[in-house]
């Protein structure tokens, strides 16, 4: 029982932890343009790298030279 509340109690620590943490970033949009290059850079690359590491394109196509992977490790086919 009482490892069972001590793993609650780590449980609770941690998502308090997150929601402090959370609540300290101002959550502001950067103003400059190239902050918002940046931005847009990432959000673009997030996509691209959902689409090329999702669980269907991974596990049910073979690796071909277009893949992310090749491109970012530097692989040349």
């Amino acid at each position: 029982m009482v490892a069972l509340l001590v793993l609650f109690g780590i449980f609770g620590a941690a998502a308090a932890f997150m929601v402090v943490l959370l609540m300290r970033r101002n959550g502001a949009r950067t103003e400059t343009a190239e902050g918002l290059l940046v931005e847009q850079q990432a959000r673009l690359q997030a996509q691209q790298d959902r689409v090329s590491f999702a669980a269907r394109a991974v596990h049910n196509s073979p690796p071909t030279a277009s893949d992310a992977y090749s491109r970012r490790r530097g692989i040349r086919p």
